[in-house]
């Protein structure tokens, strides 16, 4: 069973499949820090200052004293309703998949230029090919 494993885990898709889960996680860490550090700020800056990760309904009361913002009610034991959050992380995967999309569509313009440029002649066949294909021209003529 080990020996399976061993094989199955250093086949080259297992292996490609591992590489692309950690780059894709570091990744998402990029675009993270893309929407909130730089794209909703400017949108926020916009809306007149508007800052989305603080919009939230209080599905009970706030206490008194306790800050508006989303961190401090959750704090204070408040059930919420993040909404703003919420419309962060889906701008987040918007972003993510717009960058996803033309990376895929510039590999698929690399892969359709690869398969429009002509490929170099044949290499030159072994002696031993040539050899067979002159025995078989010879008994066919016989």
């Amino acid at each position: 069973m080990l020996k399976e494993f061993k094989e199955f885990a250093l086949k080259g898709n297992v292996m490609d499949l591992a590489v692309g889960v950690i780059i894709g996680a570091a990744f998402g860490k990029i675009v993270d820090s893309v929407v909130n550090d730089l794209f909703m700020p400017v949108v926020g800056r916009v809306l007149g200052g508007l800052d989305f990760s603080n919009y939230f309904f209080a599905l009970k009361t706030i206490p008194p004293g306790t800050a508006m913002t989303l961190e401090a009610v959750k704090k204070a034991g408040v059930p919420v309703f993040a909404y703003g959050n919420f419309l962060t992380i889906a701008i987040n995967f918007a972003i993510l998949a717009f960058i996803i999309f033309m990376l895929v569509r510039w590999i698929n313009k690399l892969k359709r230029t690869e398969a429009a440029v002509p490929s170099a002649a044949p290499a030159e066949p072994p002696e031993e090919v040539k050899l067979l294909r002159e025995i078989r021209d010879n008994l066919k003529t016989r």
